[in-house]
């Protein structure tokens, strides 16, 4: 066994070599995706924090359908938590779309440009 790792008992895996290239059934296609060079630094946490904000604002916003005033301590409790999530979530996107931007510049200039907008 080649690798360092394995143990007695674990199963051996066989493994192809790598693929430079494109199944047949991609080949001549526009290249797809780019790869992440690195993470953001909210990724991990990015589904998370946006889920604690659109509940909270989805309680505020009903809160204010049903009439319950804007000075109401629910209303404002719910913009107080979900007022920083989402400008951070906010920041955190335009972060990624600038990465994704300039990683697709060389690749595909139209698709670049296409994000910065």
């Amino acid at each position: 066994m080649e690798d360092q790792r394995w143990e007695p008992g674990m199963p051996v895996l066989d493994r192809g070599a790598a693929r430079g290239t494109l199944p047949p059934s991609l080949a001549g296609q526009p290249q797809r995706s780019v790869p992440e060079v690195a993470p953001t630094p909210l990724q991990r946490q990015f589904v998370s924090l946006s889920v604690v904000a659109l509940i909270a604002g989805a309680i505020a916003i009903t809160a204010l359908e049903l009439g319950t005033p804007l000075a109401s301590p629910l209303v404002k409790l719910c913009v107080l938590v979900a007022a920083p999530i989402l400008l951070l979530t906010t920041a955190d996107a335009a972060v990624r779309i600038w990465r994704s931007a300039w990683a697709w510049m060389p690749v595909n200039p139209g698709r670049a440009l296409f994000r910065l907008t």
